[in-house]
């Protein structure tokens, strides 16, 4: 159907008509998602390989030579974002005003380049770029993450591949970026031929893992470049250059560390622009925690010249291209390639190809931070001595403090242990974490003292995080929740004390549509056998019905159930099924099951609580530390694990890393579509009437 919707939509000169098309598109795409319209994206990355994939399932692109771009359009707006979401409007006006005349409402990911008269992509022509009269623009388009109110990341590349053919052409200022399917090898030396920076291989299976550096996508360099941070520039003795080499740094493990200065690559415009924006920003500091001696005698360099070292504040970004990496990590042969203002220092680090890629689906989440890492797996984050410790996170200081408390006085757990275990836990964590507002449960002293909740931090926390605004009924003003949007923000509220995390169902961005449905095995005195049959029998009851169902310990007393609704329903459609669900489960054992709201009537049995289905209402979240005894931990299990042997303390924080690195992430499946309630619905009514009491 697909195939033919570009011919469709290229005969269609109404809006309408264009409209109409698009819901067809749109009716024949699996795994959309309705949304608002996302903001503040951050792109899906590639892992840099040293040569192409040779197995079926993989298409091939240009690796263009430009500035990536994300165009949001949205009721006649336009937003053209750099990676680092900085505005491209006025930069690339004709790139905008082109997107403007268009009458959609759509994401796309591409790339802007400037072509040169051979047809090629110029990236040192795209730095200069200030009008039509330096070089055509040409914006290339290669992704679509959302449409008319659908979320497509979760859609098949090969689908979104689709959409973008059917609503774009090679022609114009806006165009597809091609795909192909054809040898990676070959395609590869074409590129070399044609002197291309290089070229793409894309999973044509692969959803869009939003600020991700997947090996779903892999990126293969015709010639090795690396992105630096300037931290300044040397003039050698009697030069006639305004400057003879610039000093460079790439952040590890938070640190500025020095590389290989360049001295080549420069012509004197370039020079003069480069002095232009570093003048401002001259430091007498040093930006290196040691200074280093760039002027020292070396191999190739027996004699060299005195020079004046001038530092700059490290913001600016370099990119260079070299030859070959020495042992001793040196670039040889380095080359001054141009400034990357669509970056920022903070995102600077080294890129080592990897030889060969090998993804297991049961540990997608780890092997996608393995390049932000650099590590196969990640290690602690505070030392074990320094009581107070400041880290840079994703270009945030945070500073650590009180990390000797001891949190767990019996197991001699301290507050460091705690911030540790969620550093390591958090490639796992963060999607069920990201986007969500918190409850924060407080524990500044441990579990054995005093604890609150916190919702309203309106002038508490840093101006960088995230915050989602409500209306207080109790105080009759506006407050706001703290929103963990990313690493930095997670780690910042660990600080705080919250042993336990206590994220919304929902995000901000669908704030009313919950992304799963919870049902909640609250055992009142009962033994955890029960909770275990009664977490069984509510799997069977799910799976006559067809609703897939993912089981998790609480790490208190109980048991979570998710059922994936994939932002679909409302929280009090989600409330409803939940309840429906459960007078099924009670039905079947109510010798020992309760749905009474109210303890005084439960009479000593088993709550099953569908109400954790209401707005606001939180339960710890996967993978959550519980401020109880042991220091249990929120545990994904697979369901043939839900049997006689299994308890609220078999996770705890000293076993649940290394649970995690055999297993992955068995709760992955609770983010994927959701179900169709309706269809559910009636399936619930008609086993409600047949079901009959389960004989003990």
């Amino acid at each position: 159907r697909l195939k033919d919707i570009k011919t469709l939509i290229m005969a269609i000169a109404s809006d309408n008509a264009l409209k109409e098309k698009i819901s067809a598109i749109l009716s024949s795409i699996t795994r959309k998602i309705k949304t608002p319209i996302p903001k503040e994206i951050k792109p899906m990355l590639a892992t840099l390989v040293t040569k192409p994939k040779e197995e079926e399932g993989w298409l091939y692109e240009v690796k263009w030579d430009g500035f990536r771009t994300l165009s949001y359009i949205h009721k006649g707006k336009v937003s053209l974002c750099s990676r680092n979401n900085k505005s491209f409007n006025d930069k690339f006006y004709p790139v905008y005003n082109q997107l403007k005349e268009w009458k959609i409402n759509a994401i796309f990911d591409g790339e802007i380049i400037v072509m040169n008269s051979q047809g090629f992509p110029d990236f040192s022509a795209l730095q200069a770029w200030r009008s039509e009269a330096d070089g055509e623009l040409i914006y290339y388009v290669f992704d679509i993450l959302w449409l008319e109110g659908y979320d497509l990341m979760k859609v098949p590349l090969k689908e979104r591949k689709n959409i973008i053919s059917a609503l774009l052409d090679n022609t114009g200022i806006i165009r597809a970026s091609e795909s192909f399917t054809i040898s990676g090898n070959k395609f590869f030396e074409l590129a070399q031929q044609l002197n291309l920076e290089g070229i793409i291989a894309k999973n044509e299976n692969s959803v869009y893992q939003e600020g991700i550096r997947s090996k779903e996508w892999l990126k293969i360099k015709t010639e090795k470049h690396q992105e630096a941070i300037i931290a300044g520039y040397t003039r050698n003795e009697n030069s006639n250059k305004l400057f003879s080499s610039l000093l460079l740094g790439i952040y590890e493990n938070g640190e500025l560390i020095p590389i290989t200065p360049v001295g080549t690559g420069f012509s004197h415009k370039t020079q003069i622009e480069i002095l232009n924006k570093l003048t401002p920003i001259k430091t007498t500091q040093c930006p290196f925690r040691e200074t280093p001696d760039f002027t020292k005698p070396s191999r190739f360099r027996p004699n060299p010249p005195k020079a004046e070292i001038t530092w700059v504040k490290p913001e600016i970004v370099a990119e260079i291209t070299y030859q070959t990496v020495a042992s001793d990590g040196s670039f040889r042969h380095p080359s001054f390639r141009g400034l990357r203002e669509d970056k920022s220092a903070n995102e600077v680090i080294k890129e080592t190809p990897i030889d060969e890629i090998y993804v297991n689906e049961n540990n997608l989440i780890r092997d996608k931070l393995i390049h932000y890492t650099g590590q196969q797996e990640r290690k602690t984050l505070l030392n074990p001595s320094d009581e107070t410790q400041v880290r840079n996170i994703e270009g945030h200081q945070l500073r650590f403090t009180n990390l000797s408390k001891i949190f767990w006085p019996r197991e001699h757990i301290s507050k460091r242990d705690m911030i540790n275990y969620y550093y390591q836990v958090i490639p796992y964590m963060l999607p069920y974490m990201k986007d969500r507002p918190q409850t924060l449960n407080r524990f500044p002293n441990g579990i054995h003292n005093d604890s609150f909740y916190q919702k309203d931090v309106t002038g508490k926390v840093p101006g960088w995080i995230k915050k989602h605004r409500y209306y207080s009924e109790t105080d009759q003003r506006e407050k706001n929740f703290l929103v963990v949007t990313d690493e930095a923000s997670l780690l910042y509220i660990a600080n705080l004390g919250c042993i336990e995390m206590n994220g919304w169902s929902s995000k901000t961005q669908t704030p009313d549509y919950p992304d799963w449905c919870i049902i909640d095995l609250d055992p009142d005195g009962n033994p955890f056998e029960e909770v275990i049959e009664t977490a069984q029998i509510t799997r069977q009851v799910l799976d006559a019905i067809d609703i897939p169902s993912y089981c998790k310990t609480s790490g208190s007393t109980g048991m979570h159930i998710y059922i994936p609704l994939g932002a679909k329903y409302t929280y009090e459609e989600s409330k409803e099924f939940a309840r429906a669900v459960v007078k099924v489960i009670h039905k079947l054992i109510p010798d020992f099951t309760s749905i009474e709201r109210y303890t005084s009537k439960r009479k000593g049995k088993l709550y099953l609580d569908f109400l954790q289905n209401r707005p606001q209402a939180t339960v710890a979240s996967v993978y959550s530390i519980r401020p109880k005894p042991g220091a249990p931990v929120s545990m994904p299990l697979h369901w043939d694990e839900v049997k006689r042997g299994i308890t609220n303390q078999s996770f705890t924080v000293h076993n649940a890393i290394d649970r995690l690195k055999e297993t992955g992430d068995l709760f992955q499946g609770v983010l994927g579509e959701g179900i169709n309630m309706e269809d559910a619905l009636q399936k619930l009514s008609k086993l409600f009437k047949e079901v009959k009491v389960k004989q003990r």
